[in-house]
This record gives structure tokens, C-alpha cells and sequence, in this order.
């Protein structure tokens, strides 16, 4: 039987960059698990699971639109260290958590030291790439 949308599904994945490095895998860990059509999951992905059978293995090439979108240059700012506490002192490429003045957290990625503060990237770190994944379904749950 094939997954199809509302199907709580478990899939292996392998994602690669364009370069065929792995970025991430499931493969020797648990299979991630979610119900196909719910937008838990990156467009992308969850359409190419549709029709798959258990046991079904494939590569797909998934698009930014489908995946993290464009990378946006507007998420990108400068954050002033007079905002920060004291200790306040990131490395250039770690990823932090920030929060907005309603108090919900977002996660930037820091790109440089600034004579004010620092350079910041609100993006997902895989906007605007394009991301090959190895999948394999798992089980369909019933």
C-alpha cells in the first residue's frame, strides 16, 4: 500500500548538500515520524513520500521554494551589544537564540563582529540552498 496525505508515515532520510557531503541522517538513529499533509515537514519532502511504499527507497532534489525559501537579505541586521548581557560574547558562525519584544525566540546565525555589535542572520541556515535527500519508508502506521 502507498503513503498518501493524512497517513502517519516513518521515514529514513540522508540530506546532502550540492556537493553530495551529508549535512544530517536519520539512518543510524530513529526514523522521524510525522502524518503526511500537516506541514510539519518541508513541501519537498513530504510530497516525494506520497505514492512510497514501505521499503521504497529514492533521491530527490528539492528547490529553496520547497524546502527553506530564498535566503532574504531583509532577515539580516545589526545587533547592538548594549542590548546584551554583559558576558554577551558569540562566536562568528554559532547559531543563538534571540527573542523578540513579544517575547517569542528565533534563532540567528552570528556572521561578523560590528563596531557597534554584530552581524546577524534570522534565515534558516538551508534558505535559499538546494538540498538532496536519500529516503526510505519505513513504515506506513496504522
Amino acid at each position: 500500500m502507498a503513503a498518501n496525505k493524512g497517513d502517519k508515515v516513518k521515514v529514513h532520510y540522508t540530506l546532502k548538500d550540492v556537493n553530495g557531503d551529508v549535512v544530517e541522517s536519520s539512518v543510524n538513529a530513529q526514523p522521524i515520524e510525522f502524518t503526511i499533509g500537516e506541514g510539519n515537514i518541508i513541501p519537498g519532502f513530504e510530497k516525494n513520500v506520497i505514492g512510497m511504499e514501505p521499503k521504497d527507497t529514492k533521491s530527490i532534489k528539492i528547490v529553496p521554494e520547497e524546502a527553506y525559501g530564498s535566503h532574504d537579505e531583509k532577515m539580516i541586521f545589526e545587533f547592538d551589544k548594549k542590548n546584551a548581557p554583559g558576558d554577551f560574547d558569540p562566536q562568528i558562525g554559532q547559531t543563538i537564540q534571540m527573542h523578540r519584544p513579544d517575547g517569542k525566540s528565533f534563532t540567528v546565525t552570528v556572521l561578523s563582529r560590528t563596531d557597534k555589535g554584530y552581524m546577524m542572520d534570522a534565515n534558516h541556515p538551508l534558505a535559499g540552498k538546494e538540498l538532496i535527500f536519500d529516503l526510505e519508508l519505513v513504515e506506513i502506521v496504522k
